[in-house]
């Protein structure tokens, strides 16, 4: 079993969209795709009246970037990647996380500021997700949650990836981005051991979006995920990539 997640950037390209579609539909097994929201979001918010700014890879999100974030990844971003993948032959089905309270959290308290709206996950439901994986079904979700609150939180999509995979026992999570892996001094680290993540992010060289994502895919193997890859579509399709690692060979 597999969980995929892709970048919101990216999927505002129909080209990528039919692309990523293609390869999924090529690859062995049950999958879960979790996908963001990226740039759409931001142009949302920035037509609400609002700047987007991120602390560290997470959206700072205020009344108006949630806003934002509902109309898109609840919205146009999620119905195109679904109808993307149905036309390769796949059987997607568009949810969110606060759907059947798939996922609950709590504000998420930051160090230094008030992050708003944004939520840090305390369980995962797996009994949709198991029931329509069995009904042969794809399930895109978008990170969206319900606080224990009774609030919509924005959730960084690559936790979301990161926690489904650890309920539900993946056997892979990738997280496809727009770069081929993890860079060092301008080349790809082919592996890459999770207790080398924070050196190389406090001497920034893992910084903004990689940093959820190498985060995230460590807690993940700590959680038991077999293997956590960090690609970009060809990769994706080659079993390229940064593989993250919990020990050395």
């Amino acid at each position: 079993m597999r969980v995929i997640k892709v970048g919101g950037n990216q999927l505002e390209e129909p080209e990528f969209r039919e692309r990523l579609a293609s390869i999924i539909a090529g690859l062995p097994g049950p999958m879960i795709l979790v996908h963001g929201g990226g740039q759409a979001v931001d142009e949302i918010q920035v037509l609400l009246g609002s700047e987007p700014e991120k602390v560290q890879g997470l959206r700072r999100t205020g009344p108006e970037a949630l806003r934002a974030a509902l109309m898109v990844l609840c919205g146009q971003l999620r119905a195109q990647l679904v109808a993307a993948l149905m036309r390769s032959g796949i059987r997607a089905i568009g949810l969110s996380g606060f759907d059947a309270g798939m996922i609950r959290v709590r504000k998420l308290e930051h160090p230094t500021v008030d992050l708003g709206f944004v939520g840090e996950i305390l369980k995962v439901d797996t009994e949709l997700l198991r029931w329509l994986l069995d009904a042969g079904l794809l399930p895109v979700l978008s990170p969206l949650s319900l606080g224990l609150d009774g609030q919509i939180y924005n959730v960084n999509s690559d936790n979301v990836a990161g926690a489904i995979a650890e309920a539900m026992g993946a056997n892979e999570l990738a997280f496809v981005s727009d770069v081929s892996g993890v860079h060092r001094s301008g080349r790809l680290v082919p592996q890459l051991e999770i207790s080398q993540t924070e050196i190389l992010i406090a001497k920034d060289e893992i910084r903004a979006g990689m940093v959820p994502k190498v985060r995230a895919g460590s807690d993940a193997l700590r959680g038991g995920v077999a293997q956590v890859r960090i690609v970009d579509l060809p990769g994706l399709a080659s079993d390229g990539g940064t593989v993250l690692t919990a020990e050395g060979p």
